[in-house]
C-alpha cells in the first residue's frame, strides 16, 4: 500500500512522495507518482510537472 506523507511548506500542505520528494496538492497524484517511482526506479515528467521538488 502506498503512503504519502503530509507536509507544510510556505502555507500550503503537500502530500510528497516519499521515493523523489516531489509534493504535491492533492494526495491522488502523489500516490500515482509514488507508485510510479517504486515500479519504474524513476520519475514521470507528466506527473512531477504537477509538483514542486521538496528535498533539500
Amino acid at each position: 500500500m502506498i503512503m504519502v506523507k503530509t507536509v507544510k511548506r510556505g502555507g500550503k500542505t503537500y502530500n510528497v512522495c516519499e521515493a523523489c520528494d516531489y509534493g504535491y496538492l492533492d494526495e491522488e497524484t502523489a500516490r500515482a507518482c509514488e507508485a510510479w517511482c517504486t515500479k519504474h526506479k524513476s520519475c514521470n515528467l507528466e506527473i512531477t510537472k504537477k509538483g514542486e521538488y521538496l528535498g533539500d
